[in-house]
């Protein structure tokens, strides 16, 4: 039980920095959606399962989400940093 927590944990994160990211105005578009496409890219592989092909899910879909948690986050804090600078 405790994995599947993790992975919801891991998964609202994601979504929330994604989104997060993907709202920001000053930088520019592929770096905006890049955190998007890894956890839209990581949802595909996680719904594969359902079609019995597991091998993607089990390579991807985590370090996926990981990745788009960490993109998304670095893009928010330089976001920050700038206001923060500017202001």
């Amino acid at each position: 039980m405790l994995p599947y927590v993790l992975f919801a944990v891991v998964f609202v994160l994601a979504l929330r920095y994604t989104i997060k990211a993907a709202r920001l105005p000053d930088i520019p578009p592929w770096r905006r959606f890049l955190p998007l496409v890894l956890l839209l890219s990581a949802t595909v592989a996680s719904l594969l399962r359902s079609f019995d092909v597991s091998e993607p899910a089990d390579l991807i879909a985590f370090p996926f989400n990981i990745a788009a948690i960490v993109l998304a986050g670095r893009e928010i804090a330089a976001h920050r940093a700038r206001t923060a600078a500017t202001g």
